[in-house]
């Protein structure tokens, strides 16, 4: 495969936990994002972040930093686009991005092994995670080329739900265990915190890695 551009969706606007960036919430230490920049890197070749605002807050971190394409936060389907547009400028080499979510500390660190293998084995467009039977589809590979047909698809149909532009195409899906924790986890309220540190806390006594 050729090379794959990592897109980190920091785009929400983290209602549930009072505004802010839920990847800059600490966890063992170190903001959730650095655990999701770690993962994700050793599975891809560049990694940018998807993130609207002010990019100076997340200067720190020395990766490109791209907007929305759109105003209004129209969700993660319009980071995949940001991700989809930034490649085609700026990695003319890479026909596939790999899009992860700044709130989800735990995913796979073979996600992007297993995206390729899901499109291969079925001829799929595009590829998205699960767990436990449900759909993960921030968690997704997809292709490059389709970055005009999604435009066309949010600006004119008004298409916004990620899940309503990928019935259109033929999707693949890796499925993963939710034992002995859903690997999809994800920070989305203030108690989830105090959870994420168990899941953390357990594995460390296991000696197991996260």
């Amino acid at each position: 495969m050729s090379p794959i551009v990592g897109v980190v969706l920091a785009g929400g606007l983290a209602r549930r936990m009072g505004g802010g960036d839920k990847g800059l919430i600490v966890l063992q230490g170190r903001p959730i994002l650095d655990h999701v920049i770690e993962r994700l890197g050793s599975q891809v070749d560049q990694i940018v972040i998807n993130a609207n605002g002010d990019p100076g807050r997340l200067a720190g971190y020395e990766l490109p930093i791209v907007a929305d394409p759109m105003e209004g936060f129209a969700g993660p389907l319009a980071g995949v686009l940001a991700g989809m547009e930034w490649a085609a400028r700026h990695c003319p080499g890479a026909d596939w991005i790999v899009t992860a979510a700044t709130d989800t500390p735990f995913f796979p660190r073979d996600l992007a092994a297993r995206f390729e293998q899901a499109v291969e084995a079925t001829r799929a467009d595009m590829a998205c995670a699960a767990s436990g039977g449900r759909h993960h589809p921030v968690f997704g590979l997809w292709p490059v080329a389709l970055g005009p047909e999604l435009s066309r698809a949010m600006t004119v149909d008004g298409v916004r739900k990620v899940d309503v532009w990928t019935a259109r195409h033929r999707l693949a899906v890796a499925e993963y265990a939710v034992e002995p924790y859903d690997p999809f986890f994800n920070v989305n309220r203030p108690e989830d915190v105090a959870e994420a540190e168990r899941i953390a806390q357990d594995h460390i006594a296991t000696g197991h890695r996260v």
